[in-house]
């Protein structure tokens, strides 16, 4: 099963909860978070409170993507306001495995961020703890930004690992996907489809996503 999951980022927070409704009236199941330091990344965004304000208004599964320095710090801050999920960058953890384990101690899932250049070895011993690996298909940052299509072959390679040794793992992708590269992205491998402007920016929202949804369900029909 395919997740189209939209990113918040792109939304207009003075209207938030309606934003949120239109895309739950789509069809998504889960939504984005991009939480961003203003230090891993130029972009500053939202925190922990944040969070537990959009936990409020939506029953949505909340996936937060954090962006920033000392996540082994921040993330259980982010499970106790209200999240589902949880990634943090390889770039930026220092204690990666323990990070991991504490975000799943805490009841949500783990996962581990790539950006565009970071290869996909560097997960070799860490592949068994995530649940989830996100690929940025955009240097991360900034929304809008156009998709590097390098990144699928990450993808691909990542796929053939999980089925050789047969594992339970997600796996997203965030950056520049929209209605013209969502069919090849899906059967590249990808799970939880992120997007935002084109969700957001679009003249209805609700129908944009069931547009997508339906173009990765008939994409994951081929792939399987």
């Amino acid at each position: 099963m395919v997740e189209i999951v939209p990113s918040i980022l792109s939304a207009d927070f003075a209207r938030l909860a309606d934003e949120i409704a239109k895309v739950e009236r789509g069809g998504a199941s889960m939504l984005h978070v991009d939480v961003m330091d203003g230090h891993f990344v130029e972009n500053i965004t939202l925190g922990p409170p944040v969070v537990e304000s959009i936990r409020k208004c939506t029953n949505l599964r909340l996936d937060c993507h954090l962006m920033i320095e000392d996540p082994q710090k921040y993330a259980p801050e982010f499970v106790k306001a209200g999240a589902n999920s949880v990634s943090v960058h390889y770039e930026a953890a220092r204690h990666l495995d323990g990070t991991l384990n504490h975000i799943r101690q805490l009841g949500a899932r783990a996962g581990v961020v790539l950006n565009p250049a970071t290869p996909v070895s560097v997960l070799e011993n860490v592949v068994e703890v995530a649940d989830y690996v996100l690929f940025m298909s955009v240097n991360p940052g900034f929304g809008g930004q156009k998709f590097i299509p390098y990144v699928l072959d990450k993808v691909r390679q990542l796929d053939e690992i999980r089925r050789q040794k047969k594992l339970p793992l997600a796996i997203e992708i965030d950056g520049g996907v929209n209605r013209e590269n969502l069919a090849e992205v899906v059967r590249a491998g990808c799970d939880w489809i992120v997007t935002g402007s084109f969700i957001f920016h679009s003249p209805d929202p609700t129908a944009t996503v069931r547009d997508l949804r339906g173009i990765a369900a008939e994409a994951f029909a081929v792939r399987c």
